[in-house]
């Protein structure tokens, strides 16, 4: 069996092509880094390092690399002969891959098992922006390519921090992770990835994490940076930071017990494992890396507005959750462009517009007044 990953970086070795590996998979990496590419070259293994308590160390092997960049045929060939794609370049990047898995499909043999594809992404719905991108590009040559590939939702959850000084393609994460992926499209041929486990609905798995991990991450990673404090795990360790964190997750909670009927037993559980996980102390994690990024993680479907929204129009609390975005305003890292954009932003437009282009908040919306009110604070002074 052959899957070709597209992203060979901290997540794509770590996390993904991990469990390709120990699947049985012959793994072909596709990325753009020239300088990656040519380290995966070069190297016969890599070796991901769990560190924390059941940490372990695993060796990758059998794995080659390919520059999409320069090797566009190379990469479509890999994919017209592959049992599985799969992805971890984000979600804005997906448009850039689907070409190269097009023209795999043009030249796949039309006897062959479909290709079975999973965006692998922090984003809801990845693998159906990928299909809609391939779809799109392939036009009213679609009806004859459709039979030749499947495609699949997936949830994932793996801490990959940044990699410490000399690391080389080695990588280091948490012993955690966790690949929900939905059952329906595989039929009775479903992908053979250790660990990840197959579902009927996806949606509450994508959302209790999207909403619990990468809220709870970033809400850290904010009010940490506000206090000065550069360690994820350290902010955790500052009782104040680690009661707003959890308040913030307790009005998630209560969101996805109320629209997918999870159980708040079983939500709390989940809560303090997230934070077990950022309290880690072997993970040299930052919060200048978590909270990059900022104006996509204040969006309106992002991990802060997309469950205050919700929540709000249920009648839910969520003066916990605009806390967190008030933080996330005040995120000021002249190394990370989204945040010089946002301050830039902040101090160019009005309160009102700011919620509404930033944001996408209506004006008639729940959340609307005090989302506005946290913008306005935050433009105090600048």
């Amino acid at each position: 069996m052959k899957a070709v990953h597209f992203g060979a970086g901290n997540i794509g070795r770590g996390f993904v092509g991990l469990l390709l590996h120990e699947g049985g998979y012959e793994l072909v990496f596709s990325d753009v880094a020239s300088a990656l590419v040519d380290a995966l070259r070069a190297a016969d293994a890599y070796t991901v390092h769990e560190v924390g308590a059941a940490g372990r160390d695993v060796t990758v092997t059998g794995f080659r690399a390919l520059n999409s960049a320069e090797e566009p045929d190379a990469v479509a060939d890999e994919v017209a002969t592959a049992e599985l794609v799969t992805t971890a370049v984000g979600p804005t990047i997906l448009r850039f891959v689907a070409p190269l898995i097009l023209e795999g499909l043009r030249r796949r043999a039309a006897t062959a098992a479909p290709l079975q594809v999973m965006a692998c992404e922090n984003a809801i719905g990845a693998t159906d922006t990928l299909r809609a991108e391939i779809v799109g590009a392939a036009g009213d040559q679609w009806p004859d390519l459709a039979s030749r590939a499947v495609f699949a939702n997936t949830a994932v959850d793996r801490i990959v921090p940044a990699q410490p000084e000399g690391s080389g393609v080695d990588v280091t994460v948490e012993p955690f992770f966790e690949w929900a992926i939905e059952r329906t499209p595989f039929g009775d041929t479903p992908p053979r990835i250790p660990g990840a486990h197959f579902v009927d609905d996806l949606a509450p798995y994508i959302e209790r994490k999207l909403f619990t991990v990468n809220t709870g991450h970033a809400a850290t990673a904010y009010f940490g940076a506000i206090a000065g404090i550069e360690r994820i795990s350290d902010a955790l360790a500052e009782p104040g930071i680690a009661a707003r964190v959890a308040a913030a997750l307790e009005e998630t909670s209560a969101l996805l017990a109320a629209k997918h009927g999870l159980d708040p037993g079983q939500l709390a559980a989940y809560r303090a494992t997230i934070l077990d996980r950022f309290r880690n102390p072997a993970l040299p994690d930052t919060v200048w890396r978590v909270g990059r990024q900022p104006l996509r993680k204040l969006s309106r479907h992002e991990r802060f507005i997309g469950p205050a929204a919700e929540a709000a129009e249920r009648g839910l609390p969520t003066s916990a959750l605009v806390a967190a975005v008030a933080a996330a305003l005040a995120f000021d890292d002249p190394a990370d462009a989204q945040s010089v954009d946002l301050q830039r932003m902040l101090r160019e437009l009005g309160a009102d517009a700011f919620t509404t282009e930033v944001m996408g908040l209506a004006a008639s919306h729940p959340l609307y007044p005090a989302v506005r009110d946290a913008v306005a604070a935050r433009q105090v002074g600048l």
